[in-house]
């Protein structure tokens, strides 16, 4: 008799904890608090692109230290190094799935790795949850357990296309295609609603490594209003940007969401972003604080990811309290349940059954003479 009072008060703790999460689902803190395993990171940790995969990573580890105050869980972090490098994800896919502890991963980060594992993540019921993969054929319903908190190409391309059009007044655009998953379809994307919309366009594809940027944009027209390009290393932005300056074209640099990385900086041009800039957004504003002070900047490439990694937590302690423990089946099926109220990304979270995210939207910003990005569209 005298245990229950304690256990309902334990039950309301953890329902009130996970409030303040923004999940609109309660948990039992005595499931939660006996249930454990580990979220591995798939991101680009070292490498060119390091920058990236190191904010995935910070984010998903502040998201877990979170849960695991708030709940009383003991969830960890595996982290994974890809370099953004689909052979690499290939490399390293087998041991995640082997290793029985995994129960979720927040990755990978690009499109081509999503294309050269999903596969095996879905053969084996072990949910991927990228903050950063737009290709818009991998919610196409090949790859069964991937989702992702982010809007997709399909949105993103057009979006673009139309912006620089109707909003930007543009009459011949170019587009550097760099042969990659995700380059080469969202280059499809822009391309065909451009044409659409009665704008010149001419398209060159390049290599992903050791193309010559300086030929490439000796055959952009004097008349040519946006370069618009689909790197993933915005240094590539960045040089592109400088070619164009040294050869006196009036072309300014359109870049997509790839190149949103501090190395793109040429003012006047612009970017586009799959996240909005989350400091101003009361939301966030615990989640931002936190993340400052513990490891300092930050870009749209963050965020998301402390999204993925709560989309599984939120998952894994669904599955706990329904007394299924952490088995990957269970915390799979849990996260297409997903409905958070509000996320850090200022909206509400739920997924399509193909795991695309429910009224996704790109952003666009402009870069500005002190580097900053004001948000334009």
């Amino acid at each position: 008799m005298t245990k229950k009072p304690r256990l309902v008060a334990s039950i309301a703790s953890a329902a009130l904890a996970l409030a303040a999460l923004g999940t609109t689902v309660a948990i039992a803190p005595a499931y939660a608090a006996s249930c454990s395993g580990a979220i591995s990171v798939m991101a680009p940790i070292t490498g060119p692109v390091a920058f990236i995969g190191t904010e995935q990573l910070n984010f998903a580890q502040l998201a877990v230290a979170d849960y695991n105050a708030k709940t009383g869980a003991t969830y960890t972090i595996h982290q994974d190094d890809t370099q953004l490098d689909a052979s690499q994800a290939s490399t390293v896919a087998p041991s995640i799935v082997a290793n029985k502890s995994i129960i979720g991963v927040v990755g990978p980060a690009g499109s081509q790795e999503v294309l050269a594992i999903g596969g095996l993540f879905s053969a084996n019921s072990l949910a991927l949850v990228s903050p950063s993969a737009t290709r818009t054929s991998l919610t196409a319903g090949t790859y069964t357990s991937f989702f992702r908190p982010i809007p997709n190409d399909g949105l993103q391309g057009p979006g673009d296309a139309t912006y620089m059009a109707k909003t930007l007044k543009a009459k011949e655009v170019f587009i550097i295609e760099e042969k990659t998953a995700y380059g080469s379809g969202l280059s499809k994307e822009v391309a065909a609603t451009l044409k659409k919309l009665k704008v010149k366009v001419t398209k060159i594809p390049v290599n992903e490594k050791n193309a010559d940027y300086a030929s490439v944009v000796a055959r952009v027209s004097k008349s040519t209003n946006f370069v618009f390009v689909t790197f993933q290393d915005a240094a590539k932005s960045e040089q592109v940007a400088q070619e164009l300056k040294k050869e006196r074209k009036k072309a300014v640099v359109f870049g997509s969401d790839g190149s949103d990385q501090p190395t793109f900086k040429t003012a006047g041009s612009y970017i586009s972003a799959f996240a909005p800039d989350v400091t101003s957004l009361s939301v966030a504003a615990s989640v931002i604080a936190a993340y400052k002070a513990k490891y300092g900047k930050y870009t749209t490439f963050g965020p998301p990811s402390y999204v993925a990694a709560q989309v599984i937590l939120e998952a894994a302690g669904r599955a706990c309290a329904a007394g299924k423990g952490t088995d990957r089946t269970a915390v799979l099926d849990e996260i297409r349940k997903t409905d958070i109220a509000k996320t850090i990304l200022g909206s509400r979270l739920k997924f399509t059954a193909n795991g695309d995210v429910l009224g996704g939207r790109f952003y666009i910003f402009r870069i500005a003479a002190d580097g900053s990005h004001q948000l334009v569209g």
